[in-house]
């Protein structure tokens, strides 16, 4: 396995409409819609060189969201800011700012479609 092995993510969501404001306020950037045939896809920023993944939110008919096991962390500056904005978006912090060491700190929060969530940054 290569190092930094995540090459996608998909958010899988109910109210696409809602679901992106959440986004777009919370992390303080515009989504952008790929030309994906009948799917509807909403995609986070993302450069073609760089570290890092892109990913997209989506509906699938037959696919709720919530309850998944898969956690996307977003890198933030500061998470705490990110964690701030989330209730205000419609959405409910799960844990605030935590130091986890030597890797920085995190928080978690869930979405309007109930998709919980993590933010990460080094300080």
């Amino acid at each position: 396995m290569k190092p930094n092995p995540v090459g996608w993510f998909e958010i899988y969501v109910q109210d696409l409409p809602r679901a992106r404001k959440f986004y777009e306020t919370v992390l303080g950037t515009t989504l952008t819609r790929l030309d994906a045939g009948d799917l509807e896809m909403w995609a986070f920023p993302m450069a073609e060189t760089g570290r890092g993944i892109s990913g997209t939110l989506l509906s699938v008919p037959g696919v709720p969201s919530g309850g998944n096991s898969t956690l996307v962390y977003f890198s933030c500056e500061d998470c705490a800011e990110e964690a701030g904005r989330v209730a205000g978006a419609g959405g409910k912090v799960q844990r605030g700012k935590m130091a986890i060491g030597q890797y920085g700190h995190v928080a978690m929060a869930y979405d309007t479609e109930g998709n919980l969530f993590g933010l990460h940054s080094m300080k």
